[in-house]
């Protein structure tokens, strides 16, 4: 029987659902201890954009007490405040918009809600989920970012204030706050996930991200928001590993290589298929293409804002509008052309059961707020549609965490997340440095 008080919010999503179900905790104990938690650690985290404790409360009271089955009775849910909830604000970390309520739910949330979890309040996000960073510190060290632009999410899970939360990733909003934060996190095959009712940044990449402390907690999200049951369990299955390293290699830490060639080393020696590739596609410019779309397309999303409240926008989010009008629509549409070649290419160059392993982000957290991280091992991928996996795994120099990435082809999300609950098997079970040792005020 899991520990009463402020152990249970240390339970990972997959645990808590158990417990529930079993009639050892409540949802409302759970919750409380979640609470708690925030409590005490909220003031130097500051990974909440909204939370009402006693409205909390009293939702888990009625999931406890409906008779009805809830697939996800038991985990509890931060919601990225860039995603529209009925009940709460959402504010998209903009004074535009301070006080905002959204009509109706966003579909993500309205789905979770629907499947018994509960949504615990709405995490910090960077300006309108762009590069401007907010106030959310990193909980391994608070004196470093958690990356961004789903800060508060990342932080929250890692803290163990929630269990699971919702982002959204661009660029790479969701894979690189992961990795500063060490938790697990996935970046579906774009579309795969509804993006309705969340605030448009660049319509043609903006992806629905979740974040949990095991890969189960992702598999059990996934399942409800897909509409595809399957990933609740995912069963490991036989696949092959090309290590890529990118363009970017060079401009990884030392840890980060390292790690990386550990995996790919640990994978061998279980037997599995591991060659090498230098790049997933011929076409090597995916940053700049990928830059070029999302500043057009954030342009023309934020018409409204840029006409009638521009001096409310940062400098930098101002900045970025201002770059986006300055592409032609044939720029444009000629990016957008060689997105599509490229997507095409690597769905026509990866194996059927195969992934790719490759770095997450280029170390580990940087020190201060300045900005939110390099995002170079997150764009290209991004703009492929492909679905990402973070797996957190050991820490770099300074104590942060770091890990490695699995990408996986277009829509083989569920092949993904089995082979990544493999390797995951693999590099727990290697002799090699644990994760991210956690400081006395962490723990």
């Amino acid at each position: 029987m899991p520990a009463a008080g402020p152990a249970l919010s240390r339970l990972s999503a997959a645990a808590a659902r158990t417990a529930v179900q079993a009639g050892d905790i409540t949802v409302a104990e759970l919750v409380t201890s979640q609470l708690e938690r925030i409590e005490n650690r909220e003031p130097v985290v500051k990974a909440w954009a909204h939370i009402d404790a006693q409205a909390a409360i009293d939702a888990a009271r009625k999931i406890d007490a409906a008779s009805e089955p809830m697939p996800l009775r038991g985990v509890t849910v931060g919601v990225k405040d860039v995603i529209d909830t009925a009940d709460m604000p959402t504010q998209y970390n903009s004074p535009i918009y301070r006080g905002h309520r959204p009509a109706v739910d966003a579909d993500c949330v309205a789905r979770l809600r629907a499947a018994g979890a509960l949504i615990l309040g709405k995490t910090e996000t960077t300006e309108f989920a762009h590069a401007q960073p907010t106030r959310t510190t990193n909980p391994h060290n608070v004196a470093h970012t958690p990356g961004g632009s789903s800060s508060g999410s990342a932080a929250a899970v890692a803290d163990f204030m929630v269990a699971t939360a919702l982002g959204t990733q661009t660029g790479g909003s969701t894979i690189r706050p992961a990795s500063f934060c060490g938790v697990y996190a996935i970046k579906p095959t774009f579309g795969l996930i509804d993006p309705t009712g969340v605030k448009p940044l660049s319509a043609s990449l903006d992806t629905v991200g979740l974040f949990g402390r095991e890969l189960a907690d992702l598999g059990l999200l996934l399942s409800v928001l897909s509409g595809q049951g399957a990933f609740a369990e995912p069963v490991p299955q036989s696949f092959t590993v090309a290590v890529c390293r990118t363009g970017a290699w060079q401009s990884a830490e030392p840890s980060v290589q390292a790690a990386v060639e550990a995996a790919a080393a640990a994978l061998r020696n279980d037997g599995i298929p591991v060659r090498e590739i230098a790049q997933p596609v011929s076409l090597v410019d995916l940053d700049r293409l990928h830059q070029t779309i999302m500043a057009f397309e954030t342009a023309r999303a934020f018409a409204e804002e840029w006409r009638h409240h521009r001096a409310q926008l940062s400098v930098s989010f101002a900045g970025f509008i201002a770059q986006g009008h300055r592409i032609s629509r044939t720029a444009y549409d000629e990016a957008v052309g060689k997105a599509a070649e490229a997507r095409a290419e690597f769905d026509h160059g990866l194996g059927a059961d195969e992934i790719i392993l490759t770095p997450s982000t280029t170390g580990e957290a940087p020190r201060g707020f300045a900005n939110t991280g390099n995002p170079v091992f997150n764009r290209m991928w991004t703009l492929l549609h492909v679905p990402c996996i973070h797996l957190p795994w050991r820490c770099g120099q300074s104590g942060l965490p770091i890990g490695v990435q699995i990408v996986g082809r277009r829509g083989a999300d569920l092949s993904a997340l089995m082979a990544a609950t493999h390797c995951r098997t693999l590099l727990d079970a290697a002799d090699i440095v644990e994760p991210a040792t956690r400081t006395e005020e962490y723990s």
